[in-house]
């Protein structure tokens, strides 16, 4: 950060901390996460053509695959934006019943000062805003994701070859489920 004179002031580790807990990049744990019921969510799908549909899964196979990665990386977009819209809104919600718990647990020890108790008050406040809000963006978007290929894929879509049936309406149940995250408020 450059201040008036020109010389750049380093940020404390506390302010890098603060910074990561209000950014939109997740952790390798949550991306993981992310990744991984991406993954699963994608590939209901291939069950859902395979068996309803009929559609055979060795002659189809290059199509599911490149459906299900590119389901899988815009799902998992989907939850990134979802989290982090509502990470700062869990946050606000459980700000006072996280701080009065904490302050009940710290309240016994005497050695650490106002400010030690305060900085893992807002740890804490993070930790749980951080799992809330991963757990429910990941809900949300599982439901609306299967919503909408339900949707297309038999009510909009059902009179399509069953190839294009699944192209339109897996791009369609992402593309939709990607662009409606952005616009979270």
């Amino acid at each position: 950060m450059a201040t008036k004179s020109g010389k750049q002031k380093n940020l404390t580790k506390e302010e890098e901390l603060l910074l990561q807990d209000f950014s939109r990049n997740v952790s390798t744990k949550s991306s993981a996460l992310f990744y991984g019921n991406a993954l699963i969510v994608s590939a209901i799908p291939i069950w859902l053509f395979w068996r309803i549909h009929q559609m055979d899964l060795y002659q189809s196979g290059i199509i599911f695959v490149i459906g299900t990665i590119i389901s899988t990386y815009l799902v998992s977009f989907a939850y990134k934006n979802v989290k982090f819209v509502l990470k700062h809104k869990v946050a606000q919600k459980r700000e006072e019943a996280v701080s009065r718990e904490m302050m009940k647990k710290l309240a016994d020890d005497k050695k650490m000062n106002k400010k030690e108790k305060d900085e893992r008050i807002l740890w804490k406040k993070n930790e749980v805003a951080d799992y809330e809000a991963t757990t429910f963006a990941i809900f949300y978007n599982n439901a609306l994701y299967l919503v909408l290929l339900i949707i297309a894929s038999f009510y909009i879509l059902k009179n399509f070859n069953p190839n294009i049936n699944y192209i339109l309406s897996v791009g369609t149940a992402c593309g939709l489920l990607a662009l409606f995250s952005t616009s979270t408020k």
